[in-house]
């Protein structure tokens, strides 16, 4: 492999690293763990959505101010491999919440310090983007990416289902006892699920830090320059961004659409537990599916945007999402849209499976195209601003899925019921799209 293919290897890798936050804590494993530990279904629900809301919060406000002294100093690694260390250390403590002595805000504290260490750094490695390849290629580029990284959710996830995660019974989904002796009794190879994905992170950012070379900023100064520097300059562009009023619409309409793609990540797993009484292994085969289609379409999302430009591909994407985030409310043990069920019926399980396909067919496909999407919008030499206005935009309101769904489900006492804030935020960010010009203002 020459130096370039090393490079855009290398990017692609941090995707790869990554994902297993998403797929084995956010959504999969952890999340309906908590559920089962807490017994509460909504209880659960509501006490997930604050905790990552104020995680959410905390990535909102910091995330463009750092971009603007990476932009100064030139020092994205540096920034990279600090996020990654809250990642490893987040994800590893969260072996340390057995059941028997279950301290539900400390385990959130944990699991929130690993998040704000995983989307910063995805802060940073987003904005090496356009560095990576032409201008035509780049939603190829990006969705090649996004594919990758749902490839190791998926490989991350049967290995946890296969060899550690223990079911009703005690055993894996292929019969056996948790490997290393793990107990059972105590859910030990479900907590497994911290140390893996930490050691998982730790392994896989190895070619990302060997092969991605980060180009010499002529013009950089130092990290202590840059911070006095970056606040004023993050103010004026602030201030300028109405005027820019293609790049103004798409963080508006981005900020609303991916808090709710979000919001369906995060409670996705944690509604099937409550709500269908899905097992750890039940919601880790939905995982797999998922991830799954993702993989296909982020792949196939980033042909069409190369061909076709990602406008199209979001405004899709984001009109399947709210058909499916309206389709979730109407599945339910005793009901599956309108249709009256019994008990032992396998309709709602099966009805869930698909519509979890379809999230993560449009997911895939609508992150890949909206992180090429800001690529257009935003000037070259504020990259990495951008994209911490990107995560601005994705944080500033990525409280209100997490905490309308908790203020929702507390006020109806029902967790269906409590998912349809998402579809008002989907359609928000579809109406906003219309003023977004697909090359940005130089359109």
């Amino acid at each position: 492999m020459d130096a370039t293919s090393k490079r855009l290897w290398g990017w692609y890798f941090f995707d790869w690293a990554s994902q297993p936050y998403n797929t084995l804590l956010l959504t999969f494993i952890f999340g309906p763990y908590v559920v089962s530990v807490i017994g509460d279904g909504s209880a659960a629900q509501a006490i997930w959505g604050y905790g990552i809301g104020t995680a959410g919060l905390i990535i909102a406000v910091l995330s463009p101010l750092l971009g603007a002294v990476a932009d100064k100093s030139g020092g994205r690694m540096v920034f990279i491999l600090l996020f990654s260390v809250l990642y490893v250390l987040g994800a590893w403590m969260l072996w340390y919440s057995a059941p028997d002595d279950f301290n539900v805000w400390l385990v959130m504290m944990w699991f929130c310090i690993g998040l704000i260490g995983m989307e910063f750094a995805t802060t940073f490695t987003n904005a090496m983007l356009p560095g990576l390849c032409a201008r035509a290629d780049i939603g190829r580029v990006s969705g090649n990416g996004w594919a990758f990284g749902y490839l190791g959710g998926i490989v991350s996830l049967i290995i946890m289902l296969v060899l550690l995660a223990e079911g009703a019974t005690g055993k894996t989904l292929i019969g056996i006892a948790p490997l290393f002796g793990l107990d059972p009794e105590a859910r030990e190879g479900t907590r497994a699920v911290g140390p893996l994905t930490a050691i998982w992170y730790a392994v896989f950012m190895i070619p990302f830090f060997l092969w991605v070379r980060e180009p010499r900023k002529a013009d950089a100064v130092g990290v202590f320059a840059a911070i006095r520097g970056a606040w004023p300059e993050l103010k004026a562009t602030l201030r300028s961004l109405p005027r820019n009023r293609s790049l103004f619409a798409y963080l508006a309409s981005s900020m609303f659409y991916r808090d709710a793609l979000n919001g369906m990540y995060v409670f996705g797993g944690v509604y099937a537990a409550g709500v269908l009484g899905w097992s750890v292994t039940n919601v880790g085969i939905f995982g797999i599916l998922a991830a799954l289609t993702g993989a296909i379409f982020a792949w196939a999302g980033g042909k069409a945007d190369s061909r076709f430009g990602p406008k199209p591909v979001i405004i899709l994407n984001v009109m399947v999402l709210t058909a499916v985030a309206l389709g979730v409310v109407f599945v339910s043990r005793s009901a599956v849209f309108g249709m009256p069920v019994g008990a032992d019926s396998s309709l709602p399980d099966i009805a869930f499976y698909v519509l979890g396909a379809l999230i993560g067919a449009g997911g895939g496909s609508l992150q890949s195209a909206s992180r090429t999407m800001m690529v257009r919008q935003a000037p070259a030499e504020k990259m990495t601003e951008a994209f911490g206005l990107y995560a601005l935009a994705g944080k500033a309101t990525s409280f209100l899925a997490p905490l309308s769904i908790g203020v929702v489900t507390d006020l109806t006492g029902n967790q269906q019921l409590g998912v349809t804030p998402l579809v008002v935020l989907f359609l928000i960010g579809l109406l906003l799209l219309f003023w977004v010009k697909p090359d940005g203002e130089t359109a």
